[in-house]
Order: C-alpha cells, then structure tokens, then sequence
C-alpha cells in the first residue's frame, strides 16, 4: 500500500513539476516575442525619424 501510494505522489508530482515547466517555457517564449517585436518597432521608428531629419534637412537647404 505504501509502495502505490509513493508511486502515485511521485507520479503526480513529476506530472504537476512537467506541467510547470511547459507553462514557464510558454511564459519565456511569449516575453522573448514581445521584446523581438519591442526592438523591431524600435528600429522602424529610429529609420522613420531619420528619414524625416533628412528630408527636412533637404527642404531647408533648398529654401
């Protein structure tokens, strides 16, 4: 009886740890994303405003 019942906590407990782990690794992947497009929109607004400056640099030395 001692034997099932250690098997059975040892099995639900690799169960719940194995559950855990996928949520984390769901939650790490779902962050890592976020920063990715975080960067990317970064870097389109950085290459935006650039562009801008540009353009108004040549705008006023025309004028």
């Amino acid at each position: 009886m001692v034997k099932v019942a250690t098997f059975f906590g040892m099995t639900f407990g690799a169960f719940l740890f194995w559950q855990t782990m996928d949520k984390v690794h769901v939650w790490i992947a779902l962050h890592q994303d976020e920063k990715k497009e975080r960067m990317e929109k970064e870097i389109e607004i950085r290459r935006m405003r650039e562009e801008l400056y540009r353009e108004q640099k040549e705008k006023d030395s025309l004028a």
